[in-house]
C-alpha cells in the first residue's frame, strides 16, 4: 500500500508543524479489506480507513485540512467527485488539550488498486495509479477513438 507513505510525505512537506515534529504524526490502517473478483484480470483493491493521529498539534488546523484535501484531489479523486463517497471520505476527531494545543485523529476512507499480470510464466504485481478526473479521462478516450 502506497498511500499512507505518500500522505505522510505530503503532510511533512506541506504542514510546518509536522515538518518540524515528524514524530507527532502516527499512521494506522483500520478495517482493511482486500476485494477481488478474480476475473477477468487478476488483481484486487485494498479498501481501508487510514487513521492519522497528530499529537500535541499547535499549528493552524486549516493548513492541515488543506494539505489533506490537496492530497485527496490527486490520490482519491473518484471519491471527491462522487456525492455519496465524498460524504464518508474524510472525518476527524479532536481532543482539545489547551486553547492552543490538540490531539487530532483523522479518518480517510481510501482504496488502492493492484493488478497482477503474467508474461512468460512470470507474475508481476503492480500498484495502479489513480485515474485523473473521470470527465477528463472520458474526453481523452473519446478524442483518441478508444472505447
Amino acid at each position: 500500500m502506497n498511500k499512507p507513505r505518500s500522505l505522510r510525505a505530503a503532510l511533512g512537506a506541506g504542514v510546518p508543524y509536522l515538518k518540524a515534529n515528524p514524530e507527532a504524526l502516527h499512521v494506522y490502517i483500520d478495517k482493511g479489506q482486500v476485494v477481488s473478483t478474480g476475473f477477468p484480470a487478476q488483481g484486487w483493491e485494498y479498501r481501508y480507513t487510514l487513521n492519522l493521529v497528530i499529537t500535541d498539534y499547535s499549528g493552524d488546523q486549516n493548513i492541515l485540512m488543506a494539505a489533506i484535501l490537496n492530497w485527496l484531489m490527486v490520490n482519491q479523486p473518484d471519491s471527491l467527485a462522487n456525492d455519496e463517497l465524498r460524504e464518508r471520505l474524510f472525518s476527524f476527531e479532536a481532543d482539545i488539550l489547551r486553547n492552543d494545543l490538540a490531539d487530532i485523529a483523522i479518518f480517510l476512507q481510501l482504496t488502492e488498486r493492484v493488478l497482477v499480470s503474467v508474461n512468460g510464466g512470470m507474475a508481476t504485481v503492480t500498484a495502479i495509479p489513480e485515474p485523473g478526473n473521470p470527465e477528463e479521462q472520458d474526453n481523452y478516450w473519446l478524442s483518441h477513438g478508444k472505447p
